[in-house]
C-alpha cells in the first residue's frame, strides 16, 4: 500500500501539474506552478524517507563515478540528435510544426526559462525514473513493464503543454532516459542528460 500511495503521488502529483502551460500567461502564474512542482519533488522525498522508512538510495541518489558522468553527457547528446532527426526530418515530412509552442516559450524570461530546465531534469527524473521505475519493478517483478509504464506516463503527460505531436518527441526522449537509468540506476547521471537536452533545446538561443 505505501507503494501504491507513493505511486499516486509521484505520477499522479506530476500529471496533475502538467496541464497547458498556454494558459498560463503572468509571470506570478508560472513562478506558481514552478514552486508547486518542487513542493511535490519535497512530498515525495519525505514519503520515501518518512512514511516508507527507505534510504533516497531506493529512488536512485547512489554516489556517480566518473563512467555514469561520462555516459551522462553521451546521452545527452544521443537524445539531441534524436530530437533533431524528429524536428528536422520526421515533422516537415508529416507537415507537423510545434512552432507556436516554441514562439510561446520565448516569451517566458530567459532566467525562469533556466530554473524551469533545472526543474524539469530534477522532478522529471526522480517522479518518472527514481521513483516510478524503482516501485514499478518492485510491484510487477519487470524492468521492462516498469520502464514501458513510466515512460508512457511520461510522454504523455506532455501532451497538455505540447499537443499530440509532441508525444513522439517525449516518447523518444523517455524512452532513452529511461534505458538510461535502467543500465546505470543512477538518478545524478540522469539528471544531468536531462538538463543537457533542455538547456540546448530552450536556452541556447
Amino acid at each position: 500500500m505505501r507503494t501504491l500511495g507513493g505511486l499516486l503521488l509521484a505520477l499522479g502529483g506530476i500529471s496533475l501539474l502538467s496541464g497547458n502551460w498556454n494558459e498560463l500567461t503572468g509571470l506570478g502564474q508560472l513562478i506558481g506552478k514552478e514552486l508547486l512542482y518542487w513542493g511535490l519533488v519535497a512530498a515525495l522525498l519525505g514519503y520515501v524517507i518518512k512514511v516508507e522508512r527507505r534510504p533516497l538510495a531506493s529512488v536512485g541518489f547512489r554516489r556517480p563515478g566518473w563512467k555514469d558522468w561520462s555516459l551522462a553527457f553521451f546521452v545527452g547528446l544521443l537524445i539531441l540528435a534524436c530530437l533533431g532527426l524528429i524536428y528536422y526530418v520526421v515533422f516537415p515530412a508529416l507537415n507537423w510544426s510545434e512552432n507556436q509552442h516554441l514562439a510561446q516559450l520565448a516569451t517566458i524570461p530567459y532566467w525562469l526559462n533556466g530554473l524551469i530546465v533545472v526543474r524539469a531534469a530534477v522532478s522529471e527524473e526522480l517522479l518518472f525514473r527514481g521513483y516510478a521505475v524503482e516501485r514499478l519493478q518492485e510491484l510487477t517483478g519487470s524492468r521492462f513493464v516498469a520502464g514501458a509504464l513510466s515512460c508512457s506516463v511520461f510522454a504523455l503527460d506532455h501532451v497538455g503543454s505540447w499537443g499530440w505531436h509532441h508525444v513522439l518527441v517525449a516518447g523518444a526522449a523517455g524512452a532513452i532516459f529511461t534505458v538510461f537509468y535502467l543500465w546505470r540506476r543512477n538518478l545524478w547521471a540522469c539528471m544531468l542528460a536531462h538538463f543537457i537536452v533542455d538547456a540546448a533545446a530552450f536556452l541556447s538561443g
